[in-house]
């Protein structure tokens, strides 16, 4: 098997009948585009952009006690190392690592400086390539998107000595996943698929019983409720995304795609981009752009999104499951009055969500090995994920904080998620690679969002998936 394998699809299977059956049932554009590729212009933001992605209120405060480090005496054996970890960049997960970055400093006397990474999960993935070619000590602990184990493996410290006995609480395939080579790079830190936001009080409001459950149902809603929300609001918005060229976007395109029938883009090492469900897929979702979506929505990543829907702008929104609790913050304009379940699929077809989550990993070029593993120990512990689940929504990787009374009754959502069809991005079939199929791919829906006829530019991503697969 090629050791730069990320993931299986079988695992991913495995990994959804874990997530909703054991105790649940009672996805970031590259800034310097590949030689030769140059990215869509971004659209200029509207009005209602502008106004709608001021900070939303009320999501910041975190009240909870984050959790005492439980192996705090073997930590503080390294007490007085210096710590430089790469962090949430903003939102309730960046507020989440204050609080515990804090606890765990107190607790153990190794000091923890937070570098926000960039919110562009992308732009990301290319701030780590430099540091590791330049072999850079200025990283000690950072995030790792799920499907980035397999590419950055060689630059990571083997855990298995240290937390190979921790990882055995977690779910088996997210940790298979991690474990590259027969060294495990990366713990488990959440899970993560895409969800459709819906407003309760203005379905309501405007007649619907329930929310959509296929595209057409959404465009027909999301219509009717703008129409009517602008005789108050000119800036109100039927729905939001993330439409930037970035990774985000491959999420959201994947989930278009397979909701139309369209398969998963690359299947059992064929590329399938360019076919009717795909074309289908994204020509709607460009008929969005102006006219339930903001022009502006082609530069949307997940803050924007979540600001516009949490801040009162917006009927329908698509994220992940970290924006529930920060839309019901106690100062949060939305508190008790919206939801959240599947995405929209066509007739016959299957509500789809990319398969996200993010991963804690110790660069081996860190002079500071033995403190980062504890600080890693602690962010992934039990306690830990139980108190990022309840305070955040962050979906725990350890099966029996799942099945928790607190983390059920903290994560409702959940519970009408139970027949979304998890998508993988395609990191198994492009291992390595993976970052510049991706590039092509989001490049791609970019062009169509910005008018160009789906078509002919799936006709062009196929052949730049074709490279990157030789």
């Amino acid at each position: 098997m090629d050791p730069t394998r990320q993931h299986d699809p079988r695992a991913w299977r495995a990994t959804a009948l874990l997530l909703f059956v054991v105790g649940l049932c009672a996805c970031r554009g590259d800034k310097s585009p590949p030689a030769g590729e140059s990215r869509p212009p971004a659209a200029a933001a509207t009005t209602a952009t502008a106004a709608a992605v001021a900070e939303a209120p009320g999501d910041t405060a975190i009240k909870a006690q984050p959790p005492a480090v439980p192996n705090a005496a073997e930590a503080k054996k390294h007490a007085g190392s210096k710590l430089k970890y790469y962090s949430e960049p903003l939102g309730v997960g960046a507020e989440l690592d204050k609080v515990m970055v804090k606890q765990f400093q107190q607790d153990t006397g190794i000091e923890v400086t937070i570098i926000p990474r960039p919110k562009d999960a992308t732009e990301t993935y290319a701030v780590y390539q430099r540091l590791f070619q330049a072999q850079s000590g200025d990283v000690d602990v950072m995030m790792l998107d799920v499907i980035w184990p397999g590419a950055f493996a060689q630059n990571l410290v083997d855990l298995n000595e240290k937390l190979g006995e921790a990882a055995k609480q977690h779910i088996e395939s997210i940790v298979r996943n991690n474990t590259v080579g027969g060294k495990l790079v990366a713990m488990p830190w959440f899970t993560d698929f895409g969800l459709l936001y819906y407003r309760t009080d203005l379905l309501e409001k405007y007649g619907y019983k329930k929310p959509p459950e296929t595209w057409d149902e959404l465009e027909q809603m999301a219509k009717k409720i703008q129409d009517g929300e602008r005789a108050s609001n000119p800036n109100f918005l039927g729905f939001v995304w993330q439409g930037k060229a970035y990774e985000g976007l491959t999420c959201n395109a994947l989930e278009w795609i397979a909701s139309h029938g369209g398969g998963a883009i690359i299947e059992d090492g064929k590329i399938t981009v360019n076919n009717p469900g795909a074309q289908k897929a994204l020509a709607r979702a460009k008929g969005w752009v102006g006219s339930i979506s903001s022009a502006g929505v082609t530069s949307y990543e997940e803050e924007d999104a979540r600001n516009t829907f949490q801040g009162g702008h917006a009927a329908f929104m698509r994220n992940w499951p970290y924006a529930y609790a920060a839309g019901n913050a106690d100062k949060s304009p939305i508190k008790g009055k919206f939801g959240a379940g599947p995405l929209p699929h066509e007739p016959g077809q299957k509500s789809s969500g990319t398969v996200g989550g993010w991963q804690l990993a110790v660069s081996k070029f860190s002079p500071n090995k033995d403190a980062a593993i504890e600080f890693v120990r602690y962010m992934t512990s039990p306690e830990a994920q139980k108190f990022r689940a309840t305070a955040g929504s962050f979906i725990p990787t350890i099966p029996s904080v799942q099945q928790d009374p607190d983390v059920v009754k903290s994560l409702p959502f959940l519970a009408n998620a139970k027949d979304i069809a998890l998508v993988p991005r395609p990191s198994n079939s492009t291992g390595a690679r993976y970052n510049e199929a991706s590039i092509a791919f989001f490049q791609g829906v970019s062009q169509v969002l910005q008018g160009k006829e789906p078509r002919a530019v799936l006709g062009q991503v196929e052949q730049r998936l074709t490279r990157a697969l030789r």
